[in-house]
């Protein structure tokens, strides 16, 4: 707990190094005593990335006033002296985990984002810029999760494991979930018509042929769509969640994937 002497020095200043996540809270506060537990969990987890600091508004009143905390609880996070985001209410791990994501300041994002963009817009595919930074940034689930992509049809075994520590509740769950059906995709065999299918889109996937491989999962799903615990559904719903809902081979083919269910 911050006294009203000390904030300025744990809050304001240590934030011109480090992000600092202040915690709104009183004792007689229910959703305080929701809340409080869960930062708690994740600022241990992440306290290389950010530091909290729990400030009670009944010990504080003028903390509370200056930052005109009407409700509690609120959380406020500083970066450079200045609040950069907030939220009030109780909010559960997986939206506080995605909040964080998205709110807090990291330079490693811009680098990564500038070699995301260098592959999305080269002829050729070289994964070892994206390697190199994994290797330097092994904290970077987003990092993982894209050198897993980019690997999952050559190297699955590789891929699982790049995405291992993504789970249940975290805020990438999904994606690394496509992932991992990707691998699945990659070790299936040959057992009869839908097994067919579903391995030439895999040939097609590896050969750079999206929308031959969409139409083989989706003859697949007209097939049967509950093979192998409706592992042709969930392959074109993962593809369909990779690309995105404005990409030509989404907005082109969604249409007859939802036909081929019915």
């Amino acid at each position: 707990m911050e006294t009203t002497m000390n904030f300025k020095e744990a809050v304001l200043d240590r934030s011109q190094e480090k992000p600092v996540l202040v915690d709104f809270w009183a004792p007689w506060c229910g959703p305080c005593r929701v809340l409080g537990p869960v930062i708690e969990q994740i600022a241990a987890e992440q306290q290389d990335r950010w530091e909290l600091v729990k400030i009670n508004t009944e010990e504080e009143q003028e903390i509370a006033q200056e930052y005109r905390i009407m409700s509690i609880p609120n959380v406020k996070l500083f970066h450079r002296g200045e609040v950069i985001a907030e939220f009030s209410g109780a909010l559960p791990r997986a939206s506080l985990l995605r909040w964080l994501e998205e709110n807090l300041p990291d330079d490693r994002k811009n680098d990564l984002e500038q070699i995301l963009y260098q592959l999305e817009n080269s002829d050729t595919i070289d994964p070892r810029p994206l390697e190199t930074f994994v290797q330097e940034h092994p904290d970077m689930m987003e990092a993982k999760l894209n050198l897993a992509r980019l690997l999952v049809l050559s190297e699955p075994e590789r891929s699982r494991e790049l995405v291992e520590e993504i789970k249940l509740g975290h805020p990438l769950f999904d994606a690394a979930e496509d992932v991992r059906l990707l691998a699945e995709l990659h070790g299936l065999k040959a057992n009869g018509a839908v097994a067919e299918k579903l391995i030439e889109a895999r040939t097609a996937l590896l050969q750079d042929e999206n929308s031959t491989a969409i139409e083989k999962i989706i003859e697949a799903v007209e097939m049967d769509k509950t093979f192998q615990n409706d592992l042709p559904r969930r392959l074109a719903i993962a593809l369909f969640r990779s690309w995105g809902p404005q990409h030509p081979l989404t907005k082109s083919y969604r249409w007859k994937f939802d036909m081929a269910l019915y």
